[in-house]
């Protein structure tokens, strides 16, 4: 039997590899958000945020390493397996967890704006659903919550940046 240390070791262990993933996207200008799919204690799937880069709105971290994992084992059925991603899955996500039968989802940071788990609605706990996902928060969660945060600081001040360029320029534009 697992202990609650171990498992907390492991969480850890597969959050540390999401947030890995996650400063790829943050390279690409992507929101920085990385998950892992975690199959009988190795990695099957991987991915980033990419709907800006790949110009597809269901790009997600998540959408990503469900696709990456399914086509891995050859089943769209990841039932057994845990979801590691770095921040709340919204709810395309957690609809596409659902259909792909994760067994468990691990998440670090939450999305207070869009959010499914727990922020903005709790989709998982909806009764009609016919596969139930084991959730649990917070894993890693200042480190996720800090790549976020720090993303869209340095995004602000190259837009700041950018308008005191454009406004020093002067005279009017033609």
């Amino acid at each position: 039997m697992t202990s609650t240390a171990d498992a907390g070791a492991t969480d850890a262990r597969w959050m540390a590899r999401a947030l890995e993933l996650a400063g790829q996207a943050a390279a690409l200008g992507e929101v920085p958000v990385g998950a892992v799919v975690v199959l009988d204690g190795r990695e099957v799937g991987a991915g980033f945020n990419a709907p800006i880069t790949g110009c597809d709105p269901t790009a997600h971290a998540e959408v990503r390493a469900l696709r990456d994992a399914a086509a891995r084992i050859g089943n769209y059925r990841l039932s057994g397996a845990t979801l590691y991603v770095t921040l709340e899955p919204c709810t395309m996500c957690v609809g596409a967890i659902v259909h792909g039968r994760i067994s468990r989802l691990v998440y670090g940071a939450t999305e207070p704006k869009a959010g499914a788990v727990e922020s903005t609605r709790r989709t998982l706990d909806e009764p009609h659903l016919n596969w139930q996902v084991d959730a649990v928060a917070g894993v890693l969660g200042q480190e996720c919550s800090r790549i976020i945060t720090d993303f869209f600081s340095a995004r602000r001040k190259e837009i700041r940046r950018q308008r005191q360029q454009d406004s020093g320029k002067g005279g009017t534009q033609p």
